[in-house]
């Protein structure tokens, strides 16, 4: 049974902030509705879904005013909540992809064969023709989050709050993705509330859209009235919406889809080996990295994820490596950063690379020489930080790289700035919304200007004018190669 969600002057302060995460908020979502949440990173979208899902800890933060599911206070114990985190990692419990599927029935309490019966046909709805027994290690990031999506899919749940569910799937099966779980709410008649940067994926199949601001909510109505309605535009666009393309013309430099990419792709799915060339003609200089007959896989693995894969990397050169969900980006990109070891063949720095380093394997080098000559950005961004406020993480790079301390805090407040994150220089990394700390991930890395930079989703979770400031950087790095 769909239940209704209601909130009244409700907000949530971090423990270690001033200002609120999200609200105050005032808002009814009626019981079988589907609500599409909007705004930009960093406006609470996240921290609301959690309220609504009840998994705030109380020791982590303040509420202030009401917040109501099915006239109750939110309880994750009740069951009636399935919920769909923005990392894919972190809602990945056990070893196979079945125990994980079977997880949230046996916490409802589910007969023993209702759960059996459900766990391969929910993972046929997402998409993953895999056996139950199938390792969870094994999946791509887009996998596991269609492991998710499968979890929630067996629970059937009354509301079904979800963070960015297609984030990190390719665009040609996010498609899937949103029609199995718009199948799920059909069957269930529960309510939904999803946060997706991908309007258009959503916006003809969601009931009310609500967007959220610093301060609250500042535009809700039904889709078809907010993306049409002129005086909207402008507001729409300050919250960095990614703007339909039949809504009004944006002004002021607004958006409405990404820009095609300037840099070249070598399309891959699996990969396989060829020479892959890419940047601008007369451009290119001497080369820094190069594979020979590379085949990459992740930790005791018996087959690669990717095979025979023969590149070099260029000075000034960008290179897009593109391809469905587990046909191997991720696995090759750390092999080429030197974090995992090769399946097969080798990662080879060249001298211009090298600069002293004995060894050619970007693998064998120890962190302080691997960090100031090759970044890596995870797909999970919260993986990699290491200090306790966000300038400290953005001034480790430009330190161990020998910079002097007023050249890296220079650069801490460039960086600072031009992400948007100023506000934020004192805040714990792991307090940061997915947005925030896809950015800072993404700055920390750049901080210390690598000659090589290796970026996995590099621009998931951001909204269109947090999109184009990363696209900025990425074309500032660019030019200080070329």
């Amino acid at each position: 049974m769909a239940l209704p969600i209601t909130a009244c002057g409700y907000s949530w302060t971090h423990a270690d902030r001033d200002e609120p995460a999200v609200g105050p908020l005032d808002l009814q979502i009626a019981a079988g509705e589907r609500v599409l949440l909007l705004g930009a990173s960093g406006a609470g979208k996240s921290t609301f879904l959690h309220a609504v899902a009840g998994v705030l800890p109380e020791e982590s933060g303040e509420p202030a005013g009401e917040l109501l599911v099915g006239g109750e206070a939110p309880d994750p114990r009740r069951g009636s909540t399935g919920l769909v985190l923005q990392d894919p990692d972190s809602q990945v419990i056990f070893s196979r992809i079945g125990d994980d599927v079977a997880f949230g029935m046996e916490n409802l309490g589910l007969p023993a064969e209702v759960v059996e019966a459900r766990i391969p046909s929910s993972l046929r709805a997402l998409g993953l023709d895999l056996p139950p027994e199938h390792p969870s290690a094994a999946l791509s990031g887009g996998q596991k989050q269609r492991l998710a999506l499968a979890g929630i899919h067996a629970m059937a749940p009354d509301v079904i709050v979800l963070d960015e569910p297609t984030a990190n799937i390719d665009p040609a099966s996010a498609t899937e993705v949103r029609d199995a779980v718009l199948t799920v709410q059909a069957e269930t008649t529960a309510t939904m509330l999803v946060v997706e940067h991908r309007v258009e994926l959503w916006i003809d199949h969601v009931d009310q859209v609500i967007v959220l601001g610093r301060d609250g909510i500042v535009a809700q109505g039904p889709p078809g009235q907010l993306f049409t309605d002129p005086e909207l535009t402008d507001t729409l666009i300050d919250c960095g919406i990614w703007m339909p393309q039949d809504s009004p013309a944006p002004r002021r430099g607004g958006l409405s889809a990404p820009p095609p990419p300037r840099s070249a792709a070598h399309q891959v799915g699996p990969l396989s080996g060829s020479p892959i060339e890419g940047g601008r003609s007369g451009r290119l200089g001497e080369v820094l990295l190069r594979t020979d007959q590379l085949s990459a896989a992740r930790p005791r693995m018996r087959t690669p994820a990717a095979s025979d894969l023969s590149l070099s990397l260029r000075s000034g050169q960008a290179l897009g490596l593109v391809g469905a969900n587990g046909a191997g980006k991720s696995t090759t990109a750390l092999t080429l950063a030197g974090l995992l070891p090769e399946f097969s063949g080798q990662v080879l720095a060249e001298a211009a690379l090298r600069e002293g380093a004995k060894r050619t394997r970007p693998f064998a080098w120890p962190s302080k020489q691997l960090a100031a000559r090759i970044g890596m950005v995870f797909q999970e961004p919260a993986h990699q930080f290491l200090t306790s406020s966000v300038a400290a993480e953005l001034e480790l790079g430009p330190r161990l790289a020998g910079w002097s301390a007023a050249e890296a805090q220079a650069r801490v407040a460039e960086l600072l700035g031009g992400l948007g994150l100023t506000r934020l220089a004192h805040a714990h990394p792991q307090s940061l919304s997915g947005g925030e700390k896809r950015r800072l991930s993404v700055a920390a890395m750049l901080a210390p200007r690598p000659r090589v930079l290796i970026v996995d989703e590099p621009t998931f979770g951001q909204d269109a004018l947090t999109w184009a400031g990363l696209v900025e950087m990425f074309r500032d790095a660019f030019r200080c190669q070329s």
